[in-house]
């Protein structure tokens, strides 16, 4: 089995390669990254030790770049992490997210047609959906529900989304889409909520909150979501979307109170501000029919994950500064100037 990871060196895709390293040690992964500001060589340096993993510095949107790569290792699957997905930066640069993030998937999804490709996997995101209001609990996303994206990144998200479902439809490509609730883990950038109040806590720093804190947002380990995809793109059923939730509710300013009380912070650290431009109310995904169809189920519930996730940015405060101050960019240079 020859597998495209796309976007391997960032946050959820590196955390897939590693997983997919060690469940199928017979495959070759191939890591595909531009190396943007999100995308980290230093996380996948123990991967790069292995024999059958193999990475390419490049990007989505390179036509003759994706051509040759498919061309030459005539990959059986593809899966798609690559994706510009912070929404403060697609509110300053939105045509940046479209045009990775739609005109990206696109040039992918030629390939997987040109070359025959066995299945496409689309990583998408539950913002796709929209959001929900707050006081209405028993309301969740679900694979039916339509379309109402809120940011240029969620709309960039979903053009990607319908291109992939479109090339299913017109051409018959075997493709799926996941569709997941908010990610935390091992080797997230910190600019997102979980990580970034990890980071300031630990440094005793002021914990910026979005208005009241009150948005809320289904928690799903990055773990449970490997093997979810892990599922999909081996059984799932070709044209179908997955949504992935790990039942974990909970508002922006009850995770910033946990991390608080679990690093021994005082919430005086806690900093109201200005709320951003069109910031969705609440996510809540309903996963069953991952649950029914694949037998997929989490093993983290938000308190092991949450937990687990703290230990992990405390014994690896090196990794974090390289990513602070910067000096992470170099690591590709320094790697291969050595090789």
């Amino acid at each position: 089995m020859k597998l495209l990871v796309t976007g391997g060196a960032g946050f959820i895709g590196s955390n897939f390669v590693y997983y997919m390293l060690d469940k199928y040690p017979n495959y070759e992964i191939f890591c595909l990254d531009k190396l943007t500001y999100a995308g980290n060589m230093e996380t996948l340096a123990e991967a790069m030790k292995k024999a059958n993993f193999h990475f390419i510095k490049g990007d989505i949107k390179d036509d003759k770049l994706i051509n040759d790569l498919f061309e030459k290792n005539k990959f059986d699957k593809v899966v798609n992490f690559a994706a510009e997905t912070h929404v403060d930066r697609s509110v300053e640069t939105p045509d940046e997210f479209f045009l990775t993030n739609a005109l990206g998937v696109t040039v992918l999804l030629n390939a997987c047609r040109k070359y025959k490709v066995e299945r496409f996997h689309q990583v998408s995101t539950d913002e796709v959906y929209g959001d929900l209001p707050l006081n209405a609990k028993d309301l969740l996303f679900t694979e039916e529900t339509p379309i109402h994206a809120s940011s240029p990144y969620s709309a960039s998200k979903a053009s990607g989304d319908l291109m992939t479902l479109s090339y299913f439809r017109t051409f018959g490509l075997p493709v799926t889409i996941s569709r997941c609730s908010n990610n935390y883990g091992p080797y997230q950038f910190p600019e997102k909520l979980i990580p970034l109040m990890i980071t300031r806590a630990m440094a005793n720093k002021s914990m910026p909150v979005y208005g009241s804190g009150t948005n809320v947002r289904d928690w799903l380990h990055v773990h449970d979501h490997c093997t979810a995809i892990d599922l999909i793109i081996h059984h799932g059923k070709i044209g179908n979307v997955y949504n992935i939730g790990g039942h974990n509710e909970r508002t922006n300013l009850e995770v910033i109170k946990v991390i608080l009380e679990t690093l021994k912070k005082p919430e005086s650290l806690i900093e109201h501000v200005t709320d951003r431009p069109g910031h969705d109310l609440r996510y809540a995904i309903d996963p069953t029919k991952i649950v029914n169809e694949l037998g997929w189920k989490p093993i983290y519930n938000f308190e092991s994950g949450l937990k687990q996730t703290i230990e992990w940015n405390i014994e690896n405060v090196s990794w974090l500064q390289h990513i602070l101050e910067g000096n992470y960019k170099d690591y590709y240079d320094r790697m291969y100037n050595n090789r």
